[in-house]
């Protein structure tokens, strides 16, 4: 009974673990001819207004490796910033590009102005990866850069949900979904390294 008690705990740590993580996989050319599906939308035909209020459209990031994250001044994954701006730092130059969405959807822990959010991240982090405008990554309001993330509808590789602030996705030079890495993923995490490198 004892051996059965143990079994069963396990299984239920290691799922409760397993949903923490929310990687998907997903761009495996075969033969050497890539075989994914098309997106009903390109990532590329969206945009969004940045942090200054000018407006960005995704396609001047074709061809460059991308990183959207969800960003937030007051949350425990906040230090995340100075890993960000490291990873940006060491990548810009070789067709990396990270770019921020400041969200107060999570605990409200993202409550100032744009102003305020651009001074904090400049005076406390350095940051000089491109920063958005505050949107919502769920519910009604959810900005339509989300949308596309997070419905297999839109992106053609799989359904995600945003849980909390730092949430990462990883799309390609052409646009593709490649990975959904949840907040606790730093942004040093080798999946992340590997795939900026190419390995």
């Amino acid at each position: 009974m004892r051996n059965i008690f143990k079994f069963i705990s396990a299984a239920i740590l290691s799922t409760g673990c397993f949903n923490r993580v929310q990687v998907g996989p997903v761009s495996i050319p075969v033969n050497g001819q890539d075989q994914r599906p098309m997106p009903t939308m390109s990532f590329f035909d969206l945009s969004a207004t940045d942090i200054n209020g000018q407006l960005v459209k995704m396609e001047q990031f074709k061809g460059k490796k991308l990183m959207v994250v969800n960003t937030a001044s007051e949350c425990g994954y906040t230090p995340q910033y100075a890993q960000l701006q490291d990873l940006y730092s060491t990548y810009k130059d070789k067709g990396f590009v990270i770019v921020g969405f400041p969200s107060n959807d999570f605990g409200g822990q993202e409550p100032g102005t744009e102003q305020e959010i651009a001074t904090f991240c400049q005076k406390n982090f350095g940051v000089t990866f491109p920063l958005m405008s505050k949107v919502s990554t769920k519910g009604k309001d959810q900005h339509a850069v989300y949308h596309w993330l997070a419905n297999k509808s839109q992106n053609a590789v799989m359904d995600t949900e945003v849980k909390w602030n730092f949430h990462k996705y990883l799309i390609d030079e052409q646009g593709y979904l490649i990975m959904s890495l949840e907040s606790g993923i730093e942004p040093a995490d080798p999946r992340i390294v590997n795939w900026i490198e190419g390995k």
